[in-house]
This record gives C-alpha cells, structure tokens and sequence, in this order.
C-alpha cells in the first residue's frame, strides 16, 4: 500500500505522485514495487534490503540515490515468540523523490502521520523528513521499553509467589527483546553520526539532531539498565531454584537417615542369632521402643541444626 503526502504547510495525502511529496509505502505488493522501480526508477537491490528482516541500520549511495535502513521497534502480536523486536525502515531520496518502505505495519509509523498532522507545519525538505523519523523512532523505543518494565514488574510479582519454567522462560524472551533494542539503538546512533556529514543539514536540522541525539542516548542507557535489571533478577531467581533444590535435598536426606533407624533396630534384632531376647515376652515392644527413641533422638538433633 503507498500513500502520497503533500509535505507543504502541513502533512495532506494527493492523489497521485508530485515532485518534493512523500511517498509512505507500507507491506508492498508488487504493483508497488513496479511502480517504485519503473515510475521512480529506485534501484532494483534497494527494495530487498530493506524487505531484510535481519539488515542493519546503514546508509548506502548509488548514483544520485541515497538508501537509509533505520531499524525501528515493532511489537509482535505472536504471544509465544519474542514480544518485541526491531525491523528496518527504509529511507529512500533523490532529489525531489522522497520515498519511505517498510515492510510491516507499525503503531510508530501511524503515530507518526498523526503527530505531523497535528503539528501542522509539514517538512522543511526531505532532511528534515529523515531525521523527524529518527526521532520518532528514539520516542517509540522509549515507549516499547516501559512496556517492557512493566511486563519485568508483573513477571517478577508472579515469581514472588511460585517460580515457574513459563517465568524463566517469559524473562529470557524480554532479554532477547533488550538486546535487539540496544543493538539496534547503537546502530541508529552510528548511522546518525554519518549522515550529519553526508546529508545537506542547515542550522534548523542540526538542532534536531541534537534533539535526536539526546533522545536515543536515553534510550540506550534505558535499554541497558533494564536489561542489566533483568539478568539480576534472573540470577537471583536461579539462586532462589538452586536454594530451594539444596533444603529439600537436605530434608530429604535428613529423613533418609531418620527412618534408617527402625530399619537398624529390626535388622539387629531379628538376625537369626540366639540374643537372648528371641523367647522374651517384652522383646518386640523393646525394639519399638528403642526405634521410636532413636527416630525422636535424631528428630530433636537435626532440628536444632536447622536440617529441616
């Protein structure tokens, strides 16, 4: 699907491709890639970079044209995968061809037009198109990773009472979350650094960049603070496993011992070996009494030594 937005005095869709307008092209079916290729004339590599699930963020010039793959949050609807993700963004620019591709629809790009929309005042130019969009990506990693707090706050509440291997395993699907936050995040901060020197940036986009530069270092020292968050937690619910695994091996040893005794006791005393207690009337009710004895002995010892 692509839309057409006339840029000027405000953000409003046209009906047709015009010089200097917006091209916003989101899962693209083929007639959109042929209309991107041979109405536009985008080289044909740039599409399947950026349809790249696994491309990382970068900037590319081909003959005039300049290619740059943001990475971006995306949240996945799949609740038994990895809740949260990054996908590339693809900025493509050339003159008066301004044309953003992604493959997946996010809440990000939505938002985006929305904000614009309201804000009224459109883009100075196709540069100050691109870094508005690296800002909103630095807002909506902000965003993702308080969902993301919150989703450790309720996983650690739920581990409060009963550690699960659905808990772990919930906990280790939001470091792998983290981490492709952060991965990205350092190669958004990397790219922005070139394009300062690469893309034509007057005095109004320099101080955007500081904005954006300013935005993405938060989300970068929130995304590794969480995440070292995260592998404490994690470290101190396998110590609680491996705690809770000791004092039931040691309970559990403790009566092994315990209810040895009466198994002694009866093996003593039922030896097919003249005792003296084998006609003896009160020779049973003495071996009871004497296991019985023995089992309460043990019981009081390894009590006191907190065994139990």
């Amino acid at each position: 699907m692509r839309t057409y937005w006339n840029t000027n005095h405000g953000l409003r869709t046209i009906d047709a491709w015009e010089p200097n307008c917006w091209v916003q092209v989101t899962c693209p079916s083929q007639d959109d890639i042929d209309f991107l290729e041979q109405e536009l004339h985008v080289p044909d590599y740039f599409l399947p970079d950026i349809a790249d699930t696994d491309e990382r963020a970068r900037y590319d010039l081909d003959d005039g044209w300049v290619l740059i793959i943001l990475r971006v949050p995306y949240a996945k609807e799949v609740k038994s995968r990895t809740p949260f993700t990054t996908i590339p963004l693809g900025i493509i620019l050339k003159g008066n061809v301004c044309i953003t591709v992604c493959n997946f629809e996010t809440s990000m790009m939505i938002d985006f037009v929305s904000y614009q929309q309201k804000r009224n005042l459109g883009f100075t130019d196709s540069v100050d198109l691109t870094f508005r969009l690296f800002l909103s990506s630095a807002v909506w990693y902000l965003k993702r990773l308080k969902q993301i707090s919150a989703l450790i706050e309720k996983a650690k509440a739920d581990l409060d009472h009963k550690v699960s291997n659905t808990d772990l395993i919930n906990f280790s699907r939001l470091q792998d979350s983290l981490t492709y936050f952060t991965t990205s995040i350092k190669g958004n901060e990397t790219l922005l650094s070139k394009l300062k020197f690469k893309l034509p940036v007057d005095e109004l986009d320099a101080d955007l960049i500081e904005d954006v530069n300013i935005e993405m270092s938060q989300a970068r020292e929130t995304s590794l603070i969480y995440s070292n968050i995260l592998d404490s937690t994690m470290d101190t619910y396998a110590n609680v496993i491996n705690n809770n695994m000791s004092n039931v091996m040691k309970m559990m040893t403790s009566w092994s011992i315990i209810l040895m005794l009466p198994t002694l006791v009866a093996s003593y005393f039922g030896m097919n070996l003249a005792n003296g207690m084998e006609t003896w009337w009160g020779g049973f009710p003495l071996a009871i009494v004497i296991s019985f004895v023995l089992i309460i002995g043990f019981w009081w010892y390894f009590k006191r030594k907190s065994l139990f």
